[in-house]
Formats: C-alpha cells, structure tokens, sequence
C-alpha cells in the first residue's frame, strides 16, 4: 500500500536560528527527517525581537512561520509566566489567516511549553486532524518537587489547568522513559493515550570546518583532556554536582573542564570557581548550533547531572549530542533513574547516582587516564544512539500515531 505524505504542522516555543537549546535542535531534526521521507513540514514558533506580527522563513527547507511574542526565556517568572499564558491566542491571531492557504494534516506539539493547547484545538478544529504531544516535562510537577511553588496554591492550579489543557489535545502524549510513563499514568489515572517516545537524534556527527580554529585552538588546550557540560545550567540539574568533580580532578594537570549553557544557576558555577580558584575550568555563554557542534568535535568526555531531587525521569538531549560524536558519557542521576541500566548497561558511558561523589570521581579519572576506554565507550555510545534513538525511530513512531495506524 503507497504511503500517503502528508503536511504537518509543527508548533514550539523556542526554535532555530534563534534558539540554542536542545528541544529546537531536537524538532528541527525531526523537521528535517519528515521532509526527507517526502512529507511537507510547517513549523509554528514564537520570536521576540522582530516588530512584525508574523513573518515566514524557510531553513533548510523547513517552512517556518513565526509569530510575535513577549519574551519567556531567560526572564522573570511573572513575565514569563504571562507571556506564555498568551501564546496561544498571539500565535493564532498571527497565523489565522494563512491557515486559509494551506491543509494540515497532522500537528505535533512540544513541551515544554505548556501553553498550546489553546492553538492545538484550533488547528485540530480547523482541519479534522490528529495530533501528538512531545512531552518533555512535568511542569508544573517538578517545580513543586522542588519547592518553587506549593501544590495547594492558586499558582499551581493556574499551571495545572493549563497542563490539562495541553494533554487533552493530544491523541497521542511521548514521554521520554518507561519511568515516566508509569508516573504520568499515576499522576493522571490513565486518562490519556500515553507511550514512550525516546530523545533523539541525526546519526550524523558533524564535519569540522577546514582551517577553522577549534575550541583547543582558542583556549590553548591541545593536550587536555576535556570534560565538556552543554545546555542549561539550572536548578534541575545540580550543576554543584559537577562543579565538585572539577574540584576533585585539580590533581590531574591535563583535565580540563569546559561549560558552555545558560540558566538560572550560571552565577553559582562562577562563583564556585572563584572561591575554589579552580584552574581547570572555563564556562562560556550559550553558543549557536554551529558552533556548538564544531566544541562537539573536539572534546573527550561529555558531563551531564541530574538532580537527586528529581522525581520525574529525564533522559537530557544533551547526551544525544554526545552519542553522535562518539563521545563517552560521565555523569550521575536521581535514584530509580532509568537512563542509568540504559547507558550502563550498554556501556555507553559510567553513570551513577546523585551524591555519590566518590564514583563519579573515580570513573572521570578512569577516563582520564586510558585513551582506548574513551574510544570504546564512545563507539557504544554511538551504537546505542543508532539503535534506540534515531530521528527516523521517533519520526516513524510519530507518523504512525498521526495516521492512527495503531
């Protein structure tokens, strides 16, 4: 039977060229993979610095429509938290009539944010179609684990409406592990059609530019070992943690430490180095993609941390990014985690728990040390990639919701 190609529309809150965080990279590879397999794509993102109401772009083939937004990144919260209450409502107001141009038929939406449900049911209602929701994020769930906002207050039931909301309009909802299904089926009673739906990735590392300066280049650290942290700097993932480890590894004269994100614990890692005056560590302002796959290049070991406070069970896109250079994983999770027995398991990197600074410690100088260990965890980590968290599995299983071919 022919395979009927279809036109999606894909909705986000944070997307290329703008953005530098993983969830873009992440919907614009899928972007990518769908046109590749001949479907036609549409994605639909906020912007907050042109004065236009709505303007299109296409990058990299991929159609982008892109409607004026507040700012809701890197913000305060009450502004963030307006600005995202309004996105629905500016995004359809901006697109609404160049939905008379065109058919979807199919939407995806991410979230974070959890703001769309409004503009989901709208082109859900406009165009008699199925949707699926990308869900990467138990908000407001893990702000009250961590005690920003309390569980009986207004502002979580203010969160909590907006969140049911955004599931109820999904046919389909993702969730990133099998422990986060179980708990979204407890938090929710099983009232929504849910399914695991790994991070993902292009299998393609990229190819360095020709002539270019490299990260070692430019901070003279051509025989270092580089352990490099990528992506959000925040609360959420106990950048302490990490800090500690660099603290640990000054004995080590070739180990060098490389962060590279943006969040709201930046200020903590500075001082940190400051008041240990750590001489094995540099941290840098968020980068573009480009660039960030150019230090994805040339480093050694990549560091990710999660939270022992965590209660949901993230898998970082970051780590993907580490998967499809070949680059060994080191770095520890909150307790019954289960991305720990997946990279475990498949010696794919050294993962372990939390707190347990000793381990961590012991398997970055494991590492450090032997060259060929890099090399072969590394290799595993690529092959785990390949086999569980390719863009073209993730589009597969997307496209077969949507086509309600269950």
């Amino acid at each position: 039977m022919e395979e009927v190609l279809m036109h999606l529309a894909l909705v986000i809150d944070d997307y290329l060229p703008h953005s530098t965080r993983v969830g873009a990279k992440m919907f614009h590879e899928l972007a990518v993979e769908l046109i590749r397999q001949g479907h036609q794509v549409t994605v639909i993102t906020p912007q907050f610095t042109n004065p236009k109401t709505f303007y299109k772009s296409c990058i990299d083939g991929v159609t982008v429509w892109y409607f004026r937004s507040g700012p809701i990144k890197d913000t305060k919260m009450y502004k963030r938290a307006l600005n995202e209450t309004l996105l629905s409502f500016r995004a359809w107001q901006a697109i609404k009539w160049e939905c008379n141009e065109v058919k979807f038929d199919g939407v995806v939406y991410y979230s974070p944010s959890i703001f769309f449900g409004g503009l989901i049911s709208k082109i859900r209602g406009k165009f008699n179609c199925r949707s699926y929701l990308v869900l990467r994020d138990f908000f407001p769930q893990w702000a009250i684990d961590y005690g920003i906002i309390k569980e009986s207050s207004l502002v979580s039931k203010y969160f909590r409406f907006f969140e049911q909301v955004s599931y109820r309009q999904a046919d389909k909802i993702g969730v990133m592990s099998d422990a986060n299904l179980i708990n979204f089926n407890k938090i929710n009673k099983g009232r929504f059609s849910v399914e695991v739906l790994y991070n993902w990735a292009n299998l393609q590392s990229h190819v360095v530019t020709k002539g270019k300066k490299t990260i070692r280049d430019k901070l003279s650290l051509h025989d270092r070992i580089i352990f490099f942290y990528g992506g959000n700097i925040g609360k959420a993932q106990d950048m302490a943690n990490l800090m500690r480890l660099a603290r640990s590894m000054q004995m080590y004269p070739k180990a060098h430490f490389l962060f590279i994100g943006q969040g709201d614990e930046v200020e903590l890692v500075k001082h940190l180095a400051l008041e240990w005056n750590l001489t094995n560590f540099d941290y840098f302002p968020s980068v573009s993609q480009d660039e960030f796959k150019e230090i994805l290049a040339s480093i050694d070991v990549g560091l990710f941390s999660l939270s022992a406070h965590h209660k949901t069970h993230n898998f970082p896109g970051k780590l993907l990014g580490y998967m499809a250079y070949s680059i060994p994983i080191l770095g520890s999770v909150n307790d019954g985690n289960d991305l720990m027995p997946i990279i475990n398991n498949c010696e794919a990197g050294l993962i372990t728990l939390n707190g347990d600074d000793k381990t961590l410690f012991e398997h970055a100088v494991r590492l450090y040390n032997d060259e060929s260990i890099r090399k072969k965890i590394g290799e595993n980590a690529f092959t785990l990639l390949a086999e569980k968290f390719s863009v073209q599995n993730a589009s597969d299983r997307i496209l077969m919701s949507l086509r309600n071919d269950l």
